[in-house]
């Protein structure tokens, strides 16, 4: 772990950088304060910092007040060490949001055992950290397949159009598909359709624009926002899922299955009267004339200018 020491006194500092290396801490060392405020703002800032209460140019209570007021994604644990020992002083620098705070000169077993107290802490904080992004992802993700889900692939559609709106460019908006899906499921079980829809998602971001969003719109349906796209350059989108859909049977588990996708593409135009829902529905009976004229294949449709 990386530590941040910060201390105007030489002596103090070198005897506390030595320790701390001698425990396996990876040391940055600051003489004063304003250099471990600029250290505490750097890309590779450390998590745990140690600073001195009074230090030239800025003392450490003000490092942990301009700390505690950024809005920062990880927490830095901030112990002060100082030579001030009245209850009023102590409390002055927790309030200030400092965590913990050692005497000088320091014992070397308290701050040991302060360091491993402040390390539970920045643990604890890592492990929340990572439950909270999982439950944000969970929330909007398909679990099968990874892709957006139906309510994030809508919510993108309608942030798409209003920066359409604001920059004057078409919106592409493609609802694919799969063909005979049930059949597939009849055939080699419900296990097997799941591979197929994994696979079929795989190969849809495979050919999509890294700006292109993809979601599993219900069931087999996928829905696909092109930004920047008329008609013809979404159909053109849609044509490229499609030929990756087809190019060759999806090789599952209980064997090859071959799988087509039938597409319907429209289009946004910028301050238009289209809504989300107009621009789905269109893009869905579009897709239902590729089913009624033979199935793997994209059709146009047109929305409410």
């Amino acid at each position: 772990m990386k530590i941040l020491i910060a201390d105007d006194e030489a002596v103090s500092r070198k005897v506390l950088e030595s320790r701390l290396r001698k425990w396996g801490y990876d040391v940055m060392v600051a003489s004063d304060g304003v250099e471990a405020w600029e250290a505490l703002q750097g890309p590779d800032a450390p998590d745990l910092a140690i600073l001195d209460w009074e230090m030239p140019g800025m003392d450490g209570i003000e490092v942990c007040r301009r700390v505690r007021q950024q809005v920062r994604e990880s927490y830095v644990y901030l112990l002060l060490l100082t030579s001030k020992s009245r209850g009023e002083d102590i409390v002055a620098g927790m309030e200030a949001g400092a965590d913990d705070y050692i005497a000088k000169p320091f014992d070397a077993n308290e701050l040991k055992v302060r360091l491993r107290a402040g390390r539970r802490i920045l643990d604890l904080v890592a492990e929340l950290v990572r439950a909270r992004e999982m439950l944000a992802d969970k929330a909007t993700h398909d679990s099968l397949t990874g892709l957006w889900n139906r309510g994030a692939i809508l919510e993108t559609l309608a942030h798409e159009m209003a920066r359409a709106d604001r920059e004057g460019m078409p919106l592409g908006v493609i609802l694919g598909d799969l063909d005979f899906f049930k059949r597939v499921n009849d055939t080699h079980g419900h296990l097997a359709g799941d591979a197929v829809l994994r696979e079929a998602a795989r190969r849809m971001l495979s050919v999509r624009r890294s700006y292109d969003a993809v979601g599993r719109y219900g069931g087999e349906e996928f829905l696909v926002i092109t930004p920047g796209c008329g008609l013809e350059l979404a159909c053109g989108v849609g044509e490229r899922i499609r030929a990756a859909i087809a190019a060759e049977p999806m090789n599952i588990a209980e064997g090859l299955v071959p799988v087509t996708m039938s597409l319907g593409a429209t289009c946004y135009r910028p301050r238009g009267r289209a809504t989300p829902e107009s621009l789905v529905k269109a893009a869905d009976e579009a897709m239902y004339r590729a089913k009624a004229n033979g199935r793997d294949r994209v059709e146009a449709g047109e929305v409410e200018p």
